[in-house]
């Protein structure tokens, strides 16, 4: 299951700008992403193998070169400590990885401690709206904080951290240090937060798998690293991982570990979860999806194929009333508000 066309990016409209303006999202940064694209020459990027990674590393004119390097670093700098300079002494830009194989064609900064020689990496992307709605309701909705920044036609993008869920498949899915349960739950939650926010094609090497040693055993969390289809597509199962070809090992994983029983109580302790944290962000969601019900971020057909199928599988002829995207996101999300109050918490499960 993969998108039939290339997706059109849309542009930041001012209720949205000012929006993000509200909460320092949106700030003037000293290198814009068509900065980055004046770039002189490229060389492809390759893996440790020797393979082709679809990146390409650029090189500018040399006397660009500083003023990227610099405007970079202070960019580094307002992402992780709210634009402390003291922070940018000794680091320096190591690479600037260009690819043009997404919808965002975008920069990859590779930033290096050069006291002891850590590395890091942020995006600098062209700004798209529904990349960004599906940024902040990964902030607001998720159990993860998403730090990302809005310049103009610019949009700078923290690095997600983990293992490619491609890889994780080929490497670790069968590794005993792994506990079976606890994966198949964390599979199950990151499926039904897919779903109620409407974030699409979460296929394997659009996620990574965030492992964590703890105490006796290892601690996953999957984190969606690619929001170029929040609330795009109008195919339902668009929104349920569980339905890409990519991921068939993990869904067989699941049905071979996991019961009905046990998989539909892990879905409700998550609904439940989305609802607390619903409540908890307070006016923030409120007002974002108010500014996102008013968006234009897909075409009308896509739109009324969506409301179609969620009116169907909810069995809630509500859903045709819905003119957006945005307002689908909102209806789904108050339908989940609905569904656990009718239910009531759930008693968790041990794993």
């Amino acid at each position: 299951m993969t998108p039939t066309t290339r997706k059109p990016t849309y542009p930041i409209q001012t209720d949205l700008r000012e929006y993000l303006a509200s909460y320092e999202r949106d700030l003037r940064l000293p290198v814009d992403y068509d900065d980055l694209r004046a770039f002189r020459e490229s060389s492809p990027l390759l893996d440790k193998e020797g393979k082709d990674t679809l990146w390409e590393t650029v090189l500018y004119y040399s006397f660009e070169m500083e003023r990227i390097h610099e405007g970079l670093k202070e960019i580094y700098a307002i992402l992780k400590c709210g634009g402390d300079r003291t922070a940018m002494e000794h680091l320096y830009v190591d690479r600037i990885d260009f690819c043009s194989f997404g919808n965002s064609e975008p920069f990859r900064i590779r930033i290096v401690n050069s006291i002891n020689d850590n590395q890091d990496y942020y995006y600098v992307k062209r700004a798209d709206a529904s990349r960004v709605y599906g940024l902040e309701l990964e902030h607001l909705l998720s159990p993860h904080r998403m730090h990302f920044l809005t310049c103009g036609t610019t949009l700078i993008e923290e690095h997600v951290a983990g293992v490619p869920g491609t890889v994780f498949i080929r490497d670790w899915l069968y590794n005993p240090q792994v506990k079976i349960i606890r994966l198949a739950k964390e599979l199950v939650k990151f499926n039904e937060r897919c779903f109620v926010r409407l974030l699409g094609d979460m296929r394997s090497c659009n996620f990574v798998m965030d492992m964590t040693p703890d105490v006796e055993e290892v601690q996953i969390r999957i984190r969606p690293m690619d929001f170029d289809q929040q609330s795009y597509q109008g195919k339902k199962k668009f929104y349920l991982p569980q339905f890409f070809k990519d991921n068939t090992e993990l869904v067989l994983y699941c049905i071979h570990h996991l019961d009905p029983t046990t998989a539909l109580q892990y879905q409700r302790e998550e609904q439940f979860l989305i609802l607390r944290r619903m409540n908890a962000s307070g006016d923030r969601l409120t007002r974002l999806l108010d500014v996102m019900a008013g968006d234009v971020i897909s075409y009308p057909e896509k739109v009324d194929q969506l409301r179609e199928e969620l009116a169907e599988h909810h069995k809630d002829r509500s859903f045709l009333l819905c003119e957006s995207m945005g307002e689908l996101v909102r209806h789904n999300l108050a339908k989940l508000d609905e569904r656990v109050r009718k239910q009531g918490s759930p008693k968790p499960l041990k794993g």
